[in-house]
């Protein structure tokens, strides 16, 4: 599904990582680890074609990255749920606005009428469905986040410390959607450092825990 062999990246003379290789399943469940700097974003851009590696190569669904033109790029990204760290919105729009805004930049508006009621109440923001961003709180700025990835029914879901600005109850209810996601059939790769997190999840998902460090990607543990 989404492939990585033998990848080198770096910004100027500094090589963030070199010779990664890296396979997402269709159906698996991954968690990204490792320190500050280490390149774990970067990772994760060139697993949704914002980046291109400097050597190696990323497959896509079966397409070399490196070979698609803007179009393709465009098209393999609907498949590809992206919540970023600090989420953007566009506050002159209230938050169902947002969320369905990839189908509206998609000419789908129309499909989003039976289905964002029934995804709001599913990450728990059908009461704040028309306020705008600015009215909500960071946990549930994250989950409308979530939504917004979602909209379209991608077939992988990325997502870079999605429980970085959040309490511990509200990253609990973050990750329990990711888990119901994950039991959809959707492939899941998050990036933490919150290794505490990832514990609470033991009994709940059938993970793998990757560390990036010093330029090398290693399995961090078995199954959870």
């Amino acid at each position: 599904m989404i492939e990585l062999d033998n990848v080198s990246y770096g910004y100027g003379d500094h090589t963030l990582f070199s010779q990664l290789s890296l396979v997402l399943a269709p159906g698996s469940f991954h968690f990204l680890t490792g320190p500050s700097g280490a390149g774990k974003t970067t990772l994760l851009r060139l697993c949704y074609a914002d980046l291109r590696a400097a050597t190696g190569q990323v497959r896509l669904f079966g397409q070399d990255a490196a070979e698609l033109d803007r179009d393709g790029v465009a098209m393999t990204r609907r498949r590809i749920g992206v919540v970023h760290q600090d989420c953007q919105f566009l506050d002159h729009l209230s938050i169902s606005e947002n969320i369905a805004l990839p189908l509206t930049v998609a000419g789908r508006g129309a499909e989003a009428t039976g289905d964002l009621e029934e995804l709001l109440h599913w990450v728990g923001l059908g009461a704040q469905a028309a306020q705008r961003p600015p009215e909500l709180s960071g946990g549930e700025r994250q989950r409308a986040a979530l939504a917004r990835a979602v909209i379209m029914s991608p077939e992988v879901i990325i997502a870079d410390e999605p429980t970085g600005n959040v309490d511990w109850e509200m990253s609990q209810r973050l990750l329990t959607l990711l888990v119901e996601l994950n039991r959809m059939g959707k492939t899941v790769l998050i990036a933490t450092h919150d290794m505490m997190m990832i514990r609470s999840l033991k009994s709940d998902v059938n993970a793998r825990v990757l560390r990036l460090k010093d330029g090398a990607l290693m399995q961090a543990g078995a199954e959870l």
